[in-house]
C-alpha cells in the first residue's frame, strides 16, 4: 500500500531546512541600525545663512537631514528615536561608503566622506569620526562589533587579504555539512515513519479482518439457533 506524505509534512520540512539556512548565515542577512548619539561641527560652508543644512547620506541611499544641528561648537545628543532615525543599516561584515555633508544655495559641501564598516564598533556599539575642524560625531550600533569582529577595515597584507576571504569559505563549508546532516535526518526520520505508517495500516487491517470473521461467527451460530 503506498503513503502520501501530507503537504503539511512537506512545507514544515521546507521551513525547518529555510530556517536553518538563515540562521546558518547570520552575518550576511541580519541589519544592524545605526544610530546617531551625539555631534559637534566646528564650522560651516554656507555663506549667505547662518544656519547650515547639515545631513548624513550612504552612497546609494537617501540623505538624513539633521535638523537640530545649526549651531557651530554646540555638542547635540540623540536618543536614537527621533523621527530621522536610524541614519543607516550595516548588512552583515559589509562596509559603506557615508559621509556627512551641508546643503548649500548653490552646491554642497563635505564635512567628511569615509567607509562606515561594523568593525569600527566597540565591543558596547560606539563609534566615534572626528574631522579635524570639521565635526565630531558618536555612532551607535548593537550588534555591529560582533558582526565585523575579526576583520580589518582596510590595508593590511596580502596574507591577511587571504585569511579574510577564506572567511566566507568555511562559512560555506559549515552550511554544507549542517544541510547535509539534517537531510540525511529528515531522510531518515521520513523513513522510519512510513515504516511506522505501515506497520499501523497492517495491524488495523488485520484487527478489521479479525473483527469480520467473528461478525460471521456469531451470524453463522445466530442461524443455526
Amino acid at each position: 500500500m503506498s503513503i502520501r506524505i501530507p503537504s503539511a509534512s512537506w512545507d514544515f520540512r521546507g521551513f525547518v531546512l529555510c530556517f536553518i539556512f538563515l540562521r546558518s548565515f547570520p552575518g550576511t542577512i541580519r541589519t544592524q541600525e545605526v544610530t546617531l548619539d551625539t555631534i559637534q561641527i566646528f564650522t560651516t560652508h554656507e555663506w549667505f545663512s547662518t544656519k547650515p543644512i547639515v545631513y548624513f547620506q550612504c552612497k546609494g541611499e537617501n540623505k538624513t537631514v539633521l535638523p537640530d544641528v545649526k549651531i557651530t561648537n554646540v555638542s547635540y545628543s540623540f536618543k536614537g528615536q527621533e523621527s530621522w532615525q536610524p541614519l543607516t543599516g550595516l548588512n552583515g561584515t559589509k562596509c559603506k561608503r557615508c559621509g556627512i555633508y551641508e546643503d548649500d544655495t548653490f552646491k554642497y559641501d563635505t564635512f567628511d566622506e569615509w567607509e562606515l564598516c561594523p568593525s569600527d564598533f566597540t565591543a558596547e556599539g560606539r563609534y566615534t569620526h572626528v574631522k579635524d575642524k570639521e565635526f565630531n560625531a558618536t555612532f551607535l550600533c548593537h550588534g555591529c562589533s560582533q558582526l565585523g569582529s575579526g576583520l580589518k577595515k582596510e590595508g593590511g597584507s596580502d596574507k591577511e587579504e587571504g585569511r579574510r576571504g577564506m572567511h566566507p569559505a568555511i562559512i560555506v563549508l559549515i552550511v554544507l555539512l549542517v544541510l547535509g546532516v539534517v537531510t540525511v535526518g529528515l531522510v531518515v526520520g521520513y523513513k522510519y515513519w512510513r515504516k511506522k505508517k505501515r506497520q499501523q495500516e497492517q495491524a488495523r487491517f488485520l484487527k478489521l479482518f479479525e473483527d469480520g470473521d467473528e461478525i460471521e461467527d456469531e451470524l453463522g451460530l445466530e442461524n443455526t439457533l
